[in-house]
């Protein structure tokens, strides 16, 4: 008995150069998604690591003699750290500027996204960091030792703005530049339209 060998045709759609294209984009996006999720997870810990130091400097009983009133006039704590000397008013303002500062890199690293806007991403941080500063300063006036100063939230919320125009859009291209297409799909090559699927005759079996 003899039959004529059937040709084993590829189903539609399993071209071998479209299983490659396809298999790279598998691959990169799986790159891709492994390091948005280290770089998110890496500034959620970070991000919660330094609210609680500062949750711990700025909200801890204080046992001084005096303690000074609170200022509610802005820009006047700042031209009475500035009356005690250069050196000792830059000591200060730098401590009010840095010590959220790190926020300002911190948030946008735990959102995780390369592609947002400058804009945006700049107003949503400075704003979140001046909610948090300005929720420090009324947890404040239940602690001992601790005075309310509005001159502290204008400074926090300027070393948000500054860390995160210095360092963010800075890394966010460097990250864009490191994977250019990781946030965009390849598709396939269109393929060729084809004509009608062949058909193999049928051979009678001889007897």
């Amino acid at each position: 008995m003899w039959r004529t060998p059937h040709a084993r045709a590829e189903p539609p759609g399993t071209d071998p150069a479209g299983r490659r294209v396809y298999g790279g984009v598998q691959r990169q996006g799986s790159i891709g998604g492994s390091a948005v999720i280290r770089i998110r997870a890496t500034g959620g810990v970070l991000l919660v690591a330094h609210l609680a130091f500062v949750a711990w400097l700025t909200l801890r009983p204080l046992d001084v003699p005096w303690v000074m009133p609170p200022n509610l006039h802005p820009f006047a704590g700042i031209r009475a750290d500035l009356a005690l000397g250069w050196q000792e008013g830059t000591r200060r303002l730098v401590g009010g500027l840095g010590l959220l500062a790190p926020l300002g890199v911190l948030m946008p690293m735990a959102h995780g996204r390369a592609d947002s806007s400058r804009l945006g991403s700049l107003v949503r941080t400075v704003a979140a960091g001046a909610l948090i500063s300005l929720g420090i300063e009324l947890l404040q006036t239940g602690v001992p030792g601790q005075a309310v100063d509005i001159d502290s939230v204008l400074l926090n919320t300027v070393g948000v703005a500054l860390a995160h125009a210095v360092v963010v859009p800075a890394a966010r291209a460097r990250l864009r530049r490191g994977h250019p297409q990781g946030h965009r799909p390849i598709l396939p090559p269109e393929e060729a339209p084809q004509g009608r699927t062949p058909t193999i005759p049928r051979v009678g079996i001889a007897p």
